[in-house]
């Protein structure tokens, strides 16, 4: 394969990684499509407590492929012959578990648990984005629609 060729496919490998860091959270004021139109219920309550949470992030697959074309190119750069083929597939397995965590990496958000009291005295605790500021005492609102649920102001 010649220089030219590896890096080209070095370049949409992390092109891929790039556009998959970009994909939009679901936050307080996020909503998937399917969420549109649809009725939810709403409980008001006070928040009692707030802690900060990392949301893992995503396992598309679009990482480890993307790690395991570098690495088996970059592999197979190495010896010739039965060299070159046993550097491609070391390279593409070692690739595949970077590519994994490097998407996982760019992927994750900061977000919050919000521990609620709702005013007919249940306890609640939602997780969520972390794209709205809560403190202790905030009369909030949580939306659910039965699948999923959010604190909102």
């Amino acid at each position: 394969m010649t220089k030219s060729s590896t890096i080209i496919i070095f370049a949409a490998a992390a092109f891929a990684a790039v556009l998959t860091g970009c994909a939009p959270g679901l936050g307080g004021s996020s909503y998937a499509r399917e969420q549109a139109r649809r009725e939810q219920t709403v409980r008001m309550g006070v928040v009692e407590s707030v802690r900060e949470v990392k949301l893992e992030g995503t396992r598309s697959g679009v990482g480890p492929a993307a790690g395991a074309v570098v690495g088996g190119v970059a592999g197979s750069t190495i010896g010739r012959g039965t060299g070159s083929v046993l550097g491609a597939v070391v390279g593409a397995v070692a690739g595949g578990i970077g590519g994994q965590a490097a998407e996982q990496g760019l992927t994750g958000k900061r977000g919050v648990e919000v521990t609620v009291k709702l005013d007919n005295g249940q306890m609640v605790a939602i997780m969520q984005e972390a794209d709205e500021t809560f403190r202790p005492g905030d009369r909030v609102r949580i939306l659910s629609d039965g699948a999923t649920s959010r604190v909102t102001r």
